[in-house]
């Protein structure tokens, strides 16, 4: 253990256990993003490094990442509390923002990233479903068979990696000085015979990719300067020219999409991956009970569920309000509808739990002791 070192040829004196942490502690961080922003609650370029206290005044508990700490009362994430972050109202698309940008999104961001995961979680027959549904029918568990999918995931099948690489490069060039046609064109010659091209026939009869363009379009224009989808478009009227069938696909609306966002291309390919997993899971489950491959009868989902109801109008945001939900608003209310959820066999709610307060926990140890 030492309190001083030498970084840079400047004497640092500090609370270090070994250089590893010694070296983290007193390097001149540098920002990302907006990180170094003074307007954030969070001083991240000043904030604690590693998992060992500096003195002896720190919470005990906590548990500590590049992103984010945890301790016995909160989770905070690039500064701000999870907790507070619920129950002010935000959801899991502006925890994605917050983890992978370290911000807040704006409304019409956060509109846009709802659209790209939902219409990520339609999986159909596709390489991951097929694989999920065989390694179930070995009676195998859940998680097997949803991370036996994701190793369908590559440049034939949700390649966004490569796909938002691609569009990087010729839209740099576009701001280079070439025009948007031009770009577009080369991109065709250079890239059309690739997986990942983002332009296909896949989609011929299917107006989802564009569907997903236009509501971007729709959305984003008004905030920012848009680059990304406009070359998208521009690249699948190139590749028109050479043949009419094809248009753009999932996996290029998507990616165009996404580093509209700001995401990374990798960045793009994780969340749809991880939301495609949820797909696959799906998938899974079916298998599991509706083929009657089930494991010593976990049955989640009755058989004739799979069915469900007949297609139903999706009702308007005015017409929601008058429908009842799931929130409870008076003590009342929240006991009656526990006990209607407790009623619903294979959920959470009707399996019998205690949270005991851990401080007690740790206090019983010490008497015991």
């Amino acid at each position: 253990m030492s309190d001083k070192m030498i970084i840079n040829g400047v004497e640092k004196k500090g609370y270090t256990r070994d250089d590893r942490i010694a070296q983290m502690k007193f390097a001149q961080r540098k920002p990302h993003g907006n990180l170094a922003d003074p307007r954030l609650r969070y001083d991240y370029l000043n904030r604690e490094i590693g998992t060992l206290p500096p003195d002896t005044e720190r919470e005990p508990f906590r548990w500590v990442s590049e992103l984010a700490y945890k301790n016995i009362h909160r989770i905070v994430t690039r500064g701000w509390c999870t907790t507070e972050l619920a129950e002010a109202g935000y959801g899991i698309v502006d925890y994605l923002f917050i983890n992978w940008q370290a911000r807040i999104p704006l409304e019409e961001e956060r509109d846009v990233l709802d659209y790209c995961m939902v219409l990520g979680l339609e999986d159909g027959l596709s390489n991951p479903a097929l694989i999920a549904r065989l390694i179930t029918r070995g009676k195998s568990y859940l998680t097997q068979a949803c991370g036996g999918s994701v190793l369908a995931f590559g440049h034939s099948f949700a390649s966004y990696d490569s796909t938002g690489k691609m569009i990087l490069k010729y839209v740099g060039k576009v701001e280079e000085g070439m025009s948007l046609d031009e770009a577009a064109k080369l991109c065709v010659q250079e890239c059309k015979k690739e997986a990942h091209f983002g332009i296909s026939k896949l989609y011929a009869k299917d107006p989802t990719p564009k569907k997903l363009l236009d509501y971007a379009e729709k959305k984003l224009a008004s905030i920012k300067k848009l680059r990304y989808v406009p070359f998208m478009k521009a690249l699948e009227k190139a590749a028109k020219a050479e043949d009419s069938a094809l248009c753009v696909d999932m996996i290029g609306a998507l990616s165009a999409t996404m580093l509209e966002l700001e995401f990374t291309a990798d960045g793009a390919w994780v969340l749809m991956g991880v939301t495609r997993a949820f797909a696959a899971g799906a998938h899974g489950l079916e298998e599991m009970e509706r083929e009657g491959n089930d494991v010593l009868g976990q049955v989640l989902t009755p058989k004739e569920w799979y069915d469900g109801p007949a297609d139903r109008p999706v009702p308007s945001l005015a017409e929601r309000k008058g429908l009842a939900g799931a929130q409870s608003q008076e003590p009342k209310e929240w006991q009656a509808n526990w006990k209607k959820r407790q009623e619903l066999k294979g959920t959470g709610y009707s399996v019998d739990f205690v949270i005991e307060d851990p401080k007690k926990a740790a206090m019983k140890q010490h008497k015991k002791k």
